[in-house]
């Protein structure tokens, strides 16, 4: 038979009232009592009912952390910051996946309204005004990461996309490179990554060198974009001196595609990755990338959303705290660039 609060007041010779106070974290419980009820808690194997108790207190002290691809070497860092901080604050975290697909994100949004989370930290592939819509139609309390909303009416957690993806570009430049092509996602979109193409451009325009059209290649961030987009320059006897990438895995799809032609990295031509991801450090050749502090972006936007909940709405107002925090990024140089 399991454990019921009526059994850890009784072992702990308190009222059923005084244990439901120590486990809702209400201060009035002196500190001895409440070791008492701990005690008796660790003692009894007893595990508090989150649906009873999140009738009585509005809160399950569970956060819906949303990514846009689980398998990519960027965001599991993102969400092992994100869940270290949820554990020492007693947070559950619920994992959605939406594979890039903004319809997926949206019926995960109903869902995670659905099971009651006290608040979403949310990766988006696409921050279209649906999307922000719902987040507020939901009300549901929500952390952006990598990413921040236009009218920045949302909190966020993000770099400097454009000024990160120009330093790459410009690392390019400065080592005499002149005929850059770019793998990206394009700029029309509402997130980091169409940040990415704009910081690109910026940096060929302040250089007065041209961009060729037919050496940009924009669809998403997989390993088969960079390897279709050599072969979209190759059909097209378009040669480039360098590649700027908008992630890690693209440049690996880059790399690959260059070495079954038998064009060598960097000997030919130079690749730059964006995100330092798990792979970064040890694909061949090496890859030289912008890290993102991912573990922290993920830790930053947890602090962040625990600090939220834990104020009533009418403290929100009533203090205008930082709400857009942007992390340094670095680039870090390995072998793949001459």
């Amino acid at each position: 038979m399991a454990t019921s609060i009526k059994d850890v007041a009784r072992e702990a010779n308190v009222s059923i009232a005084t244990v439901s106070r120590v486990l809702n974290d209400i201060d009035v419980v002196n500190e001895d009592t409440k070791k008492r009820v701990l005690e008796a808690i660790k003692k009894l194997g007893y595990r508090p009912n989150i649906v009873a108790r999140s009738l009585k207190t509005q809160r399950t002290k569970t956060i819906g952390i949303l990514v846009p691809d689980i398998s990519s070497g960027f965001y599991p860092e993102i969400v092992r910051g994100a869940e270290d901080v949820s554990n020492i604050y007693d947070y559950n975290v619920i994992l959605c996946n939406s594979d890039f697909d903004s319809e997926k994100e949206k019926e995960y949004l109903r869902v995670l309204s659905e099971k009651m989370v006290d608040g979403v930290i949310y990766m988006s592939s696409s921050l279209e005004g649906e999307i922000l819509s719902l987040i507020n139609e939901l009300s549901l309390r929500t952390i952006l990461v990598e990413t921040k909303d236009k009218e920045e009416s949302l909190p966020s957690v993000t770099i400097d996309n454009i000024k990160a993806t120009y330093d790459a570009t410009k690392h390019l430049i400065n080592k005499g490179l002149k005929k850059i092509a770019f793998v990206g996602v394009t700029k029309d979109n509402m997130n980091a990554w169409s940040d990415r193409y704009i910081g690109y451009e910026n940096a060929m325009n302040d250089s007065n060198l041209p961009i060729d059209e037919d050496l940009v290649f924009l669809k998403d961030l997989k390993v088969k974009s960079g390897y279709d987009a050599v072969e979209k320059f190759e059909s097209l006897n378009k040669r480039c001196e360098a590649v700027v990438c908008a992630s890690d895995e693209i440049a690996m799809g880059v790399i690959n595609a260059f070495r079954d032609r038998g064009i060598n990295v960097p000997e030919d031509v130079s690749v730059i990755g964006f995100n330092n991801n798990a792979f970064a450090s040890v694909f061949y050749p090496k890859l030289t990338t912008i890290n993102q502090p991912s573990y922290d972006m993920g830790s930053v936007a947890m602090r962040m959303l625990i600090k939220m909940l834990s104020k009533k709405q009418s403290e929100q107002d009533e203090t205008k705290e930082k709400s857009q925090y942007v992390l340094d990024y670095s680039l870090i140089e390995r072998e793949s660039c001459k």
